[in-house]
């Protein structure tokens, strides 16, 4: 079995729903750097339909949408981040962060319990 570390998983809920969690937060990172949801989830790895539904479920947690769609002119429409989305995206950043570097001894200790 090839040698690998463990890892933590931030995730903020709203009820039964992920407002935002690592996978999200890339998502959100890709649409910024892209501007498309579809070359987001072509960047990682994700089906439009999946990354649509990642997008519409934040969109629904949060107080207004983080992301929105753009009007197209010579190719199309695309989509952007929000004032709020790149705020929440910042602020997962920090919060995540904050905890690894709160854990990590505890982490580093923890994984020689386990099989790696």
């Amino acid at each position: 079995m090839p040698q690998s570390s463990a890892t933590i998983r931030i995730r903020i809920a709203v009820g039964d729903d992920i407002a935002i969690g690592q996978g999200k937060a890339d998502l959100l990172e890709a649409i910024g750097r892209s501007g498309s949801i579809s070359a987001a989830a072509r960047e990682l790895g994700l089906s439009y339909r999946k990354a649509w539904l990642m997008v519409d479920e934040m969109n629904t947690c949060f107080r207004t949408p983080v992301v929105v769609a753009v009007k197209g002119g010579r190719q199309g429409g695309g989509a952007q981040l929000t004032a709020l989305g790149e705020e929440a995206l910042a602020d997962f950043r920090s919060i995540q962060a904050k905890a690894f570097e709160a854990i990590d001894q505890d982490i580093r200790d923890y994984q020689r319990l386990l099989s790696l």
